[in-house]
């Protein structure tokens, strides 16, 4: 691949909110920037690829703190627009094994409103990929929006995605399935977690979804499984599966969008998003394939191992033992916290 492939930018369009989460002293929250795209925004530009993030963002106390965190982060917020709306607002809570349960507040607030005008010339420049997911594609009238632009951008750039579904904001899962169906004809990677398959096709096993959903097109298909790592599979008929790494669990807030970081990263990496490369992509071999697997459950569970959603960056990537040395071992949840901090 050309060395200016290996130089393009990764766009990634939808939400930019805040999280509040469970702070360490008992009784209280944080505020967090978070948002599953603003997330792989941020963990892409750890990784050191250039990164883009489409969101809209609201000139507010909190909107502010957002936008503070993703230019911190070297995330580039110059196709970013200024929202009249306020910025969203998901409240978390921990459970004991580290996973989170969400409530939100994003009634008429800023990451909704999308209209073309606002997406026209987001790709200009060497974007070789653009991802996105989540609630911006389902809540209107934005998800219209960014769903055509994904279509567009398939003509130019690799097209990365995550349905990562909440139950509380998508409707029923048949209606949240037919618009994965649409997406999978698009996209050519795809990373869906085994929590949401229990909601969206529940009884169906992680093995059967990755043929299936490869039927309808992807390059490359993912179902992540927590603490036992991850199954894929590719259009070229590669099937790889890799363990979990042993971590202590802090949380799980932000891993699935860490995963799709670093899954992104390594292909940006090895030359191969954007368009001219998407046959490479399709015939990808299986060590190429267990290494990327290998690096995104890695930095994932880095991501575990920390409060909230706090990716990895290239150095601490590097730091981390790979899941090969460590087995088939699972992720264990952090023992019970002290009575003066909250158990996250």
């Amino acid at each position: 691949m050309s060395h200016s492939t290996r130089d393009g930018i990764v766009a990634v369009a939808g939400e930019a909110l805040v999280d509040m989460v469970p702070a360490p002293v008992a009784g209280y929250f944080e505020l967090a920037p978070g948002g599953s795209p603003a997330n792989v925004a941020v963990g892409l530009a750890r990784l050191g690829v250039p990164a883009r993030l489409l969101a809209r963002l609201a000139d507010d106390v909190l909107g502010r703190r957002v936008r503070a965190h993703l230019a911190d982060n070297g995330v580039d917020l110059g196709y970013a627009v200024a929202a009249s709306e306020p910025t969203s607002l998901a409240i978390v809570s921990v459970g004991p094994d580290g996973s989170p349960e969400y409530d939100f507040r994003v009634v008429g607030t800023a990451d909704w409103g999308w209209t073309a005008a606002e997406v026209a010339g987001a790709l200009v420049g060497p974007v070789v990929a653009v991802h996105s997911g989540s609630i911006a594609l389902t809540t209107p009238p934005g998800a219209a929006v960014l769903r055509d632009l994904l279509h567009t951008a398939a003509a130019t750039a690799t097209v990365s995605y995550d349905p990562n579904c909440r139950p509380l904001l998508m409707g029923e899962p048949a209606d949240v399935l037919a618009g994965v169906h649409e997406m999978l004809t698009v996209a050519d990677v795809v990373k869906v977690s085994s929590e949401d398959l229990a909601w969206l096709l529940p009884g169906r096993s992680p093995e059967d979804v990755v043929e299936s959903w490869l039927g309808h097109g992807p390059a490359l298909v993912g179902v992540t499984l927590g603490p036992d790592g991850v199954v894929a599979g590719t259009a070229g008929g590669v099937r790889a599966r890799c363990p979990g790494v042993s971590v202590t669990v802090v949380d799980t807030v932000g891993a699935g969008d860490t995963f799709s970081a670093a899954l992104l990263a390594g292909l940006h990496r090895r030359g191969l998003l954007g368009a001219p490369a998407r046959p490479a992509l399709r015939a990808i071999d299986q060590p190429t394939l267990e290494a990327l697997l290998d690096e995104a459950v890695r930095a994932a569970a880095v991501t575990c191992s920390r409060r909230g959603a706090n990716p990895p960056t290239t150095a601490e990537l590097l730091a981390f033992p790979t899941s090969g040395t460590l087995g088939q071992s699972s992720a264990q949840p952090a023992p019970p916290a002290p009575p003066a901090s909250v158990p996250e």
